[in-house]
C-alpha cells in the first residue's frame, strides 16, 4: 500500500502533462516555421544558381563562374569545367525540389508525384556529387588539401544519402527511407548555407580568418561545418518522436529555433534584394 502511494505521488500531474505537451507542440510548430524558412530560402537560392550559372553558359561568358569562387572555370579543362558545370546545375535542381519532397501532404495525396519527383530528385543529387567529386579529382578546390577532404566528404556522403534513400523507397521500407532523404535534403542545402554563413561572417567579423586562397581558419572551419551542422539537426528531427524532452529543453529549443529562423530571414531577405533576385528577374529577361 505504501508503495502504490509513493509511485502515485511521484506520478506526473495532468497540468505538468498538459505543459510539457504544449511545450513541445511550441517546439513543433517552431520547427515547421523553421523547415518553412529554410525551404523558401534554399528554393530562392536554387533559382540563383540555375539563372547565374545557366546564363553565364548561355552568355559564352563563363568566366564569371570565377565571380563566385576563383578557379572554378578555366578554358583548357574541359572535364572538369563539366562537372562543375553539372554539380551546379544538378545543385540547383535539388534545392528546389528537396522542398516539395519534404511536404507531407503531397507525399500522402499526390503519391504517383512524389515517386516521380523523387526520382528526380535522386538522380539530380547523385549527378551533383559525382560532378563535385570529378571536379575535386581532376582539378583540385582552390583551399588545397583541408578542402579538398571537406568537400570530397561532402560528395560521398550526398552519394551514399541518395543510393539509400531510393534503395528503401523501393524495398518498401518508408520509414527508413523517410530518414536517409531527410539526410539527403540536410546535404542538399549545404551549398545554400555555405553562401549564408560567409555572407553574414563578412558582414559581421570583415573577413577574419580568410584569404582569397580560401586558406584562412575560417574557410578551413566551413570546408566541413556547411553540412555536419545540418547532419545532427537532421538526426534531430529523425529521432525527435522517440523522446519526450525536459521542460528545461524545450524552452531552450524554442530559443535556438527563433534564432535560427530570424537568422535565415534576415540573411534571405538581403541575399535576394541584393544577389539572387536580380539574377532571378534577369533570367526572365525583365
Amino acid at each position: 500500500m505504501l508503495m502504490q502511494d509513493a509511485q502515485i505521488s511521484t506520478a506526473p500531474s495532468a497540468p505538468a502533462i498538459a505543459q510539457k505537451r504544449m511545450d513541445a507542440n511550441i517546439v513543433r510548430w517552431l520547427g515547421i516555421l523553421l523547415v518553412a524558412t529554410v525551404w523558401t530560402s534554399a528554393g530562392l537560392f536554387g533559382l540563383y544558381i540555375i539563372a547565374f550559372y545557366a546564363l553565364a553558359l548561355v552568355d559564352g561568358n563563363m568566366v564569371k563562374w570565377n565571380e563566385i569562387l576563383p578557379g572554378l572555370y578555366e578554358e583548357d579543362s574541359r572535364t572538369a569545367t563539366t562537372g562543375i558545370g553539372l554539380h551546379f546545375a544538378m545543385g540547383g535542381i535539388i534545392l528546389i525540389l528537396g522542398s516539395i519532397q519534404l511536404v507531407e501532404a503531397l507525399r500522402v495525396r499526390y503519391s504517383a508525384f512524389h515517386r516521380w519527383v523523387g526520382r528526380i530528385y535522386v538522380v539530380a543529387s547523385l549527378l551533383a556529387a559525382l560532378g563535385g567529386l570529378t571536379f575535386i579529382f581532376i582539378k583540385g578546390t582552390i583551399g588545397g588539401l583541408v578542402m579538398d577532404i571537406g568537400f570530397g566528404l561532402y560528395g560521398v556522403l550526398m552519394l551514399v544519402a541518395g543510393v539509400e534513400t531510393y534503395r528503401h523507397a523501393v524495398a518498401g521500407r518508408y520509414e527508413k527511407h523517410r530518414a536517409w532523404a531527410l539526410r539527403l535534403y540536410a546535404l542538399a542545402i549545404g551549398s545554400w548555407l555555405y553562401r549564408m554563413d560567409y555572407g553574414f561572417w563578412f558582414m559581421l567579423a570583415g573577413k577574419v580568418g580568410h584569404t582569397n586562397e580560401f586558406t584562412g581558419m575560417f574557410d578551413r572551419i566551413m570546408a566541413f561545418f556547411f553540412y555536419i551542422p545540418n547532419l545532427l539537426v537532421a538526426e534531430v528531427f529523425i529521432h525527435q518522436r522517440k523522446y519526450v524532452a525536459p521542460t528545461i529543453v524545450n524552452i531552450l529549443s524554442t530559443i535556438l529555433l527563433l534564432l535560427m529562423t530570424a537568422f535565415l530571414l534576415t540573411g534571405t531577405y538581403f541575399f535576394t534584394k541584393f544577389y539572387w533576385g536580380p539574377a532571378i528577374i534577369g533570367m526572365f529577361g525583365f
